[in-house]
This record gives structure tokens, sequence and C-alpha cells, in this order.
């Protein structure tokens, strides 16, 4: 599972970034994670609100950090 958590380095984006990785070693996914912090780039997947994660190169999440059920949801898909 690819995964991209979009933003400029805020804490939303290091929380979210921390909250995926725990998750995904909970559950035992193997994920690859990537920080994507250039806005041209992250204006590029149309996220105008951070921190966005995109999943597999589809954008999932704008804004906000998010809720660990959803980031559950993400990898039970």
């Amino acid at each position: 599972m690819d995964i991209k958590v979009l933003g400029t380095g805020c804490s939303n984006c290091k929380n979210t970034i921390a909250l995926i990785e725990q998750i995904a070693r909970e559950k035992g996914t193997v994920i690859t994670l990537a920080k994507v912090e250039e806005l041209r780039d992250i204006m590029s997947y149309g996220v105008m609100s951070t921190p966005g994660v995109v999943i597999n190169g589809k954008v999932v999440h704008a804004g906000g950090v998010p809720s660990r059920d959803k980031i559950e949801k993400w990898f039970n898909a």
C-alpha cells in the first residue's frame, strides 16, 4: 500500500504520519509512507487544505488529522 501524506510539516501533518504508522503496525499492514511537502506537488493532487492523504494515487482525505476509525477503514478496504 503506497501512502503519501501531503503537508508542509505542521504538527497536524506529523500527527497524521505517526497515526498511520501506528495503525499499520498494529494491523501488520506493509506500507510505503512518503511525505510530500512541496506546495506545488500538494496542489497537483487538488488538495487545498492539509494534511492530505493519498493512497495508491487517490486522495482519500484532506484537512485535519483523520480519525483513527477512518484510517482503520483504509487498511480494511
